[in-house]
């Protein structure tokens, strides 16, 4: 695990470095201080999903490749198998596991996410997380408890919730047992330039 996040911090200080990015700019893009993206950059720490999402974003390449190093080169179709799926953990006891991992130039990023039951969550604040574009989460087994800025929803089997993501959003599982669900991020869409003739 560790060196991967070695490898990952590598990707994202080269990436920084080829565009000529400064850590300020980065900083603000990650909605970090300069000294928690350093120390991110620098291997020291855990990338949250929603870090190197918007890393991937602002350096205009796939987050698989960041997370990889290799491009994902299918544009027809792909499929992953049950349990095949490229697992990113994330953020502590969720497990991502990316399901289009195999398909470039994607319009979103789909997951299948397990989020463990953890007593000692369920009566404290949810972390939110922004970051842009739309997500679309759909539970298949258990219940999530979702955070909606100032809203709190528990959703159940077979319930499925769609937002702005750039609000602030959490998770967690409730009701004594995992919940595993499916998340789409969808990425923002790209302003188009003004044409001049």
């Amino acid at each position: 695990m560790e060196d991967r996040i070695t490898e990952i911090a590598q990707r994202i200080y080269t990436l920084r470095e080829i565009m000529e990015l400064d850590i300020e700019e980065m900083a603000r893009v990650t909605d970090t201080t300069p000294e928690q993206y350093r120390a991110l950059e620098n291997g020291e720490a855990d990338f949250s999903f929603t870090f190197l999402y918007k890393c991937a974003e602002r350096f205009g390449v796939d987050l698989v490749e960041l997370i990889t190093g290799d491009a994902p080169k299918l544009q027809f179709y792909s499929i992953v198998r049950r349990g095949k799926g490229l697992p990113i953990r994330r953020r502590e006891g969720f497990t991502y596991n990316h399901v289009a991992y195999r398909f470039g130039h994607k319009l979103c990023e789909p997951f299948l996410v397990t989020a463990p039951y953890i007593p000692e969550e369920q009566d404290q604040p949810i972390h939110l997380s922004r970051h842009e574009g739309q997500e679309f989460d759909y539970v298949l087994k258990g219940s999530l408890k979702v955070a909606m800025e100032n809203h709190v929803e528990v959703l159940g089997e077979g319930d499925a919730i769609y937002y702005d993501s750039g609000h602030g959003h959490g998770m967690i599982a409730t009701g004594g047992e995992e919940c595993v669900f499916l998340a789409i991020v969808l990425k923002p869409h790209k302003k188009e330039e003004p044409h001049h003739d």
